[in-house]
């Protein structure tokens, strides 16, 4: 193995193109270069494209030149961050095995698998020769077959890896999207005097990426029916709307798009809306808040970094679940359940 002058490892971090604000991904690569560097390992960033491209054609030399940057990095290993929603559903950067060093193993993290296909016309039946033999996955191309190691954040994931490449991924659970920053009493009352509110008065917080799929409509049209049995409860929509799932001009009309909603359902001086914060600034409204909701249009697991995150800061939470849900969710204890998605009254119940 060769290491760095001063003795280090080195390892090539490759990742797409979104900003830790944009982007949960890239939120947890910042976290995960910072945390290798202090454990004496030299992790360099290799992103896979650049933040505001659109153009499908954009990511087949957006490949080719991040291989050649991995190239030159002559790194020891190469930890490739998958989601697909991080490159745009491209399925080109899983390309990349073949381009890289040959020496250099070959590691890949699976933040989101198991319910996408490149290209989503191919039957299923099609894909599973492939991928039993270890030659292509409808997911990542060659990265998963390609790796060293494949690193996975819940038992689903890893069970679906198995089924399909007979691959052991090894899982490393999601810690919270944010961690407690402390003082919740002294946050509690900084809030409610900023937002004009009552130390007792209702309050409510969404928190995460604020997108169509996370059922933020439903919970707005919910809130007249909340508000006739609690006159002051407030909402506090706490997150950023512009990501690489959702580029800025669709954001800033999804966001116009809920704030007429509020205002049409009487409730606009009732709902805040906080854009993207820093941690410690979202730390103190969830402190803030009695309860979190979380009203996703297709149900919320374990694998949502914005529960976890609302449970690290004792946050009692309603949720949505699933079609299958997931066993590990804490029913009855600090998670309540949504009895349908896509529903405001059952938000309301």
């Amino acid at each position: 193995m060769t290491v760095t002058e001063d003795g280090r490892i080195r390892v090539a971090m490759v990742h797409g193109p979104g900003p830790a604000d944009r982007d949960g991904v890239g939120d947890y690569v910042e976290r995960l270069v910072g945390a290798l560097g202090d454990a004496g390992v030299e992790a360099v960033r290799v992103p896979v494209g650049s933040p505001g491209a659109r153009s499908p054609w954009h990511w087949l030399p957006a490949t080719l030149d991040a291989a050649r940057r991995v190239r030159r990095l002559r790194p020891d290993v190469v930890h490739v961050q998958f989601a697909p929603s991080a490159y745009r559903f491209s399925g080109l950067p899983g390309l990349l095995p073949p381009l890289l060093p040959p020496g250099a193993p070959l590691v890949t993290t699976l933040h989101e698998y198991g319910w996408w296909a490149a290209p989503g016309w191919v039957p299923g039946p099609v894909w599973r020769p492939l991928e039993r033999a270890r030659l292509w996955d409808r997911e990542t191309g060659r990265l998963v077959p390609a790796s060293a190691l494949v690193v996975v954040t819940n038992a689903s994931h890893a069970r679906q890896v198995r089924r399909r490449v007979g691959t052991a991924a090894v899982e490393v659970p999601l810690a919270p999207n944010v961690v407690d920053y402390g003082g919740g009493r002294q946050a509690r009352v900084r809030v409610r005097d900023r937002l004009g509110m009552g130390r007792d008065d209702p309050l409510l917080a969404f928190f995460g990426f604020v997108h169509p799929v996370k059922g933020v409509r439903q919970l707005i049209e919910a809130l007249p029916t909340l508000r006739a049995a609690r006159p002051r409860l407030r909402l506090l929509v706490v997150g950023g709307f512009t990501s690489q799932a959702l580029p800025e001009a669709e954001a800033r009309a999804f966001r116009a798009e809920l704030e007429a909603l509020a205002a049409r359902h009487g409730v606009a001086g009732a709902v805040t809306f906080t854009g993207h914060l820093p941690a410690a600034r979202v730390s103190e409204l969830l402190h803030a808040a009695d309860a979190g909701v979380l009203p996703f249009t297709a149900g919320v697991t374990t694998k949502s970094g914005a529960l976890l995150t609302m449970l690290a800061h004792g946050l009692p939470t309603a949720v949505t679940v699933p079609d299958e849900p997931d066993p590990t969710l804490p029913l009855g204890e600090a998670v309540a359940v949504i009895r349908a998605r896509r529903d405001a009254a059952a938000i309301a119940a």
